[in-house]
């Protein structure tokens, strides 16, 4: 089925045009990456498609049965209004069956008896519970749980969860052809969330249009690449590997095109010089073409690197040293009795749960907090750039220059010679006439651009990168990558972004809570891979236990290595079979409820009995799933 055509599309701001004449269509089923630099027309063209911006020239169609549905930047969520009344803010009649129901039965609520009983005979009326299902399933994968909360006590990161669920509960009820438009997605999820959302995305089969930097996820999810490239559109069957490739090809075909161009315009001015003034039809259809090929040779080739040979202020024999260092928030422990030596040149990944106490961690590299006990020792040569959450911070309104300016006039190179400040926002991909723009006019993307410049631009030796790829865009993303691989001093980074860790660590500290961190030889990747096995080996273990002799174990692995008692194993086994039963009493006493024959003074008690029944299965199925870890 057609879905969208776009034809002829053309959106300039002022004088700066974004795109000209672009084209393209979206079939049913299309899962499609949009790829851009930012401030160079992504926005734009996604709010045109949404009928929210108008172009300059072309036109949209959107199929009459097709509903788009978009997860943007900015939530637009009511602060005042609780979790559940912003997800559920659509008067559908499934959707308010399940928002009633799910208030009714939340952990903790003491539900009155004929509401109760109300509200699940109208969920069996609309045949709701497989949405409720979905509901749950949506809702606890994105670690969302009190769904009366104000959304305006949430994080920002909280926030975007809030929003990603709305759209996914959405789309699986709303209508059978949806258009999902979905603009960076992986920002403010942690791994597990982004790899059940690659999953979720692929079972829907959705039809997608999709912004993001997540290479791996862009491979996950996308068939086709769309990239929005000096005000033209190019567009890629397949995966990133294979877009990288036919870029590149692209890229060489049209330097090789303007080299041409520009032999050819020299012979031909020499001509024009030569021409009399008295034109003859000949001559003036030469001259015609001429201005042609002026156009064409006068094109700039952009080659997207950056290549700076940076004099890094050196490094001395000390670095960073933690000894015996402990920290705590109450009963959350970050670290305990934590103790490392950095080395120069070291690139370490740091990876764990939100809420381990990452960015603490960081904090306390930095100096910006301090250690309950123990001593953190920075040598006297350590230079930190520390690329934080926070964003770029400026006192007031500047131009993109002048704030570049007010770090230093140049940057130095091991050659001895210096860069401009102007030569290096060129290098980072901030063009003349944009060096001039006041950072208030930046897109969001562009800020984190010039904050990541700014920090390099002041030569640290020692970087430290929270979430660093929050919001960059791919052509910035591949700078960064560049840098950083040769970048002398040491880094640290906080990421979730899988293929960027890959890229650049050379090992992971582990913030497994508790305050344990655990040193992996190795990429993300190759974590992933070593605790898929180390799960087998556990899965394996209880096999092995009958005939075996325990080995004695490190005090690092003894935890994992725990298996069920005894009585353990016996309460595992009951629990079971007390969920099953449970269940099917469940089961039965609704369609009891539901069959509109009880007589009143037996409805009350059941109605009692299933808002027992719904707490006993939250507290047995919960220690049935430690158990069942455990056991492995």
């Amino acid at each position: 089925m057609h879905y969208v055509t776009v034809e002829g599309l053309t959106k300039s701001f002022g004088t700066k045009p974004l795109f000209k004449d672009i084209s393209f269509h979206i079939e049913e089923g299309d899962k499609i990456a949009l790829v851009a630099l930012n401030g160079t027309g992504k926005s734009t063209l996604l709010k045109i498609i949404l009928g929210k911006e108008m172009p300059d020239e072309g036109k949209v169609w959107i199929h009459k049965d097709v509903t788009v549905v978009m997860l943007e930047q900015q939530t637009g969520f009511d602060p005042n209004k609780s979790i559940v009344e912003n997800i559920f803010d659509q008067d559908h009649p499934v959707l308010n069956a399940i928002k009633n129901y799910e208030l009714l039965t939340e952990e903790g609520a003491e539900p009155d008896l004929e509401q109760l009983t109300a509200a699940i005979a109208r969920m069996d009326e609309l045949n709701a519970w497989h949405f409720d299902s979905k509901v749950k399933q949506i809702l606890g994968k994105l670690n969302i749980h009190n769904l009366e909360q104000l959304v305006g006590s949430l994080s920002g990161g909280q926030q975007k969860r809030v929003a990603l669920a709305k759209v996914l509960i959405e789309i699986g009820f709303e209508h059978k052809h949806v258009l999902l438009i979905m603009d960076e997605p992986t920002n403010h999820l942690d791994v597990s969330m982004i790899e059940w959302l690659e999953n979720f995305l692929d079972q829907e089969k959705v039809t997608l249009l999709l912004v993001t930097h997540d290479r791996y996820f862009l491979d996950s999810v996308c068939n086709e690449i769309m990239e929005l490239d000096k005000e033209q559109l190019f567009i890629y069957k397949g995966d990133y590997e294979n877009y990288l490739e036919k870029k590149a090809a692209r890229e060489e075909n049209e330097k090789a095109s303007v080299d041409k161009a520009r032999n050819l315009y020299r012979k031909e001015l020499e001509w024009m010089r030569k021409q009399p003034k008295a034109r003859t039809t000949k001559s003036k259809a030469r001259q015609d073409a001429f201005y042609e090929v002026k156009d064409k040779a006068s094109q700039k080739v952009q080659d997207q690197q950056l290549e700076l040979n940076v004099k890094m202020t050196r490094l001395g024999g000390k670095i960073l040293e933690l000894k015996k260092v402990y920290k705590a928030y109450g009963d959350l422990t970050i670290l305990k009795g934590f103790d490392y030596t950095f080395k120069k040149g070291e690139r370490v990944g740091i990876v764990g749960k939100n809420g381990v106490g990452k960015s603490t961690f960081l904090n306390m590299l930095l100096g910006i907090e301090q250690p309950d006990s123990g001593k953190i020792n920075v040598g006297e040569t350590i230079v930190f750039g520390n690329y934080s959450q926070s964003g770029l911070e400026v006192k007031e309104d500047m131009r993109v220059i002048e704030f570049v300016k007010s770090i230093a006039e140049n940057f130095p190179l091991a050659d001895g010679t210096k860069v401009s400040a102007a030569q290096f926002l060129e290098l980072f991909l901030f063009p003349a006439e944009k060096q001039y723009t006041f950072i208030s006019k930046l897109s969001g993307g562009e800020k984190r651009r010039l904050h990541l410049l700014s920090i390099l631009f002041r030569n640290p030796n020692f970087l430290v990168l929270d979430e660093p790829t929050n919001d960059l865009d791919l052509p910035t993303l591949s700078i960064l990558e560049s840098f950083l691989q040769e970048f002398q001093g040491c880094v640290i980074i906080v990421s979730h972004d899988r293929y960027f860790m890959d890229k650049l660590v050379d090992h992971l500290f582990v913030f497994e809570g508790e305050g344990v961190i655990r040193d992996f030889p190795g990429n993300y990747t190759q974590y992933r891979e070593a605790e898929r096995e180390e799960d087998k080996k556990k899965a394996a273990e209880p096999k092995k236990a009958t005939v075996e002799t325990p080995v004695a174990t490190t005090t690092a692995t003894e935890p994992k290595a725990r298996k069920l008692s005894f009585k353990e194993k016996r309460e595992l086994e009951l629990l079971e079979k007390e969920l099953e039963a449970l269940e099917k009493e469940k089961a039965d006493i609704e369609t009891a409820l539901s069959s509109g024959e009880l007589p009143f003074d037996k409805m009350e008690p059941m109605t009692r009995r299933i808002g027992e029944i719904i707490q006993l299965l939250d507290e047995k199925g919960m220690r049935w799933l430690e158990l069942s870890e455990i056991e492995g």
